[in-house]
C-alpha cells in the first residue's frame, strides 16, 4: 500500500525550501562584488543546495 503526501504538506515543504532559497540568495547577492549573468546562475544554484541541505538538517534535527 503506498501512502500519499497531503496537498498541505507538499506546500509547506515547498515554502520552506523558497524560503531558504530567498534567504540564501540574497546573502550570497551581499558577498559579491559584480552581479552579471552567470554569478546569478551561480548563486541561484548554490542558494538551492543550500536550500535542500538546511531543510534536510532541520529535519534530521526535528525528528519530522
Amino acid at each position: 500500500m503506498t501512502r500519499r503526501t497531503a496537498p498541505r504538506t507538499i506546500l509547506l515543504v515547498l515554502g520552506e525550501l523558497l524560503v531558504w532559497w530567498g534567504a540564501l540568495a540574497v546573502l550570497w547577492l551581499v558577498f559579491i562584488t559584480s552581479v552579471d549573468t552567470l554569478e546569478r546562475v551561480v548563486g541561484g544554484s548554490a542558494a538551492a543546495v543550500g536550500a535542500l541541505l538546511a531543510r534536510a538538517g532541520r529535519r534530521a534535527v526535528t525528528w519530522r
